[in-house]
């Protein structure tokens, strides 16, 4: 048995600018640390309530049940996917990236059969793509992601999207993990039946409290399907005992998260959501500039490129590993490799939240310039750090 004593617990300090989690905001940090009360405290109730009607006015809905789950996205995720399918219903997923793939992977383990709409790793779906797709297969859901981690890749045309959906009866679920508080979000408008986020993207929160919202008509879709939902924990019928007007036990909540997604939202409502979202476009601009001034390209092309995740493609012959950890070994920056199909080809460089900053805009497009001329690429760093410097004036 080792009895080595463990010392005291000092990780490094980093400058998040990945693809998540973000710099946690000094509010929310806190928030985080305040002492918690229990989970069926009536402060703790009013907490609760404070929580939903923040999230209620990031959404940008009116939806009654909007709450958040105990859990990172990913549980989000699963707690929409999972309510929504029932066994033997048809779903279209996106296949345009990363995430797509993780809901077609959930689909199958709710019991439902998911149908993949095609397009490229770096493109949005084709309104055309989905209504064929619909007319083809009549789905059940139609899930989609709004802001692809993986790509760099925002979805447009959204309300026309939810649309040709509805047209067909389905409910449409949506992926805003990296879009929620980061950029332009409209649930109600755009007719999106449930969205789940997380809250380390662009809300700069510790993760482990992750926002959802669902429509009244996927409400009634969860209340009146046959089969209980495989997990206990996400079931969202157990959870309306705690979430909902009765304030019943369920689980332990995580309190603390709770107390730090409240301090998130408050920032961003505080902020303005618009004002929000334009931080986020010009100072994610700057970086864009940047790197394409050094003589870099994005994987996205100019009208779907999303602010707050930014893939870079890399020169041939460089080795994404080394970039990476040059950046983290020499200036403690952390960015992230590709995934799936673009692993090894690019960058994935956050903008997000309280990470969204001209000074560390300006630090990772120095220090990229330098990672990439000590590898042997052509890169113009100088150019690039100028550009950026221009943008953000």
């Amino acid at each position: 048995m080792d009895t080595q004593p463990i010392g005291e617990l000092l990780p490094p300090e980093r400058m998040l600018m990945g693809p998540g989690p973000s710099d946690t905001h000094p509010r929310v940090l806190r928030a985080f640390s305040i002492p918690p009360v229990g989970h069926l405290d009536p402060s703790f109730v009013e907490i609760m309530d404070e929580v939903q009607s923040l999230l209620r006015t990031v959404f940008r809905t009116d939806n009654r049940w909007t709450i958040p789950v105990s859990g990172t996205g990913s549980a989000a995720m699963e707690t929409a996917i999972g309510n929504l399918t029932e066994p033997g219903d048809t779903v279209l997923v996106p296949g345009n990236g990363y995430f797509g793939e993780r809901m077609a992977k959930m689909v199958k383990r709710a019991g439902g059969e998911p149908v993949v709409v095609d397009a490229p790793w770096g493109e949005p779906l084709s309104i055309e793509a989905v209504k064929t797709e619909c007319e083809a297969h009549d789905p059940d859901i139609v899930c989609f992601v709004h802001a692809e981690t993986s790509t760099g890749v925002k979805q447009p045309r959204v309300a026309e999207l939810t649309g040709v959906a509805h047209d067909h009866g389905a409910i449409v679920i949506a992926d805003t993990v990296t879009s929620l508080g980061g950029v332009e979000l409209e649930v109600d408008d755009w007719g999106i039946d449930a969205a789940y986020s997380a809250g380390q993207k662009c809300l700069s929160c510790p993760p482990g409290a992750s926002p959802l919202t669902l429509s009244d008509r996927a409400v009634e879709k969860v209340t009146s399907r046959d089969d209980p939902v495989r997990s206990w924990y996400l079931d969202l019928t157990e959870l309306g005992s705690y979430w909902g007007e009765e304030r019943a036990y369920h689980h332990t909540a995580p309190i603390n998260n709770i107390y730090a997604l409240r301090e998130a939202l408050r920032i961003a409502v505080d902020e303005g959501l618009e004002s929000r979202w334009d931080r986020h476009e010009r100072v994610a601009g700057a970086l864009r500039d940047g790197v394409t001034a050094m003589g870099l390209s994005l994987n996205a092309d100019p009208e779907f490129w999303l602010p707050s995740l930014n893939a870079v493609r890399l020169p041939d012959g460089v080795d994404d590993g080394a970039v990476i950890e040059h950046l983290l070994t020499e200036y403690s920056i952390e960015v992230a490799s590709g995934l799936g199909a673009l692993s090894g080809d690019i960058l994935r460089i956050g903008c997000m939240g309280h990470s969204a900053k001209p000074e560390n805009v300006l630090a990772v497009v120095a220090a990229l310039g330098d990672a990439l001329e000590r590898q042997g690429a052509v890169v113009d760093a100088a150019a690039g750090l100028e550009a950026t410097t221009e943008a953000l004036r």
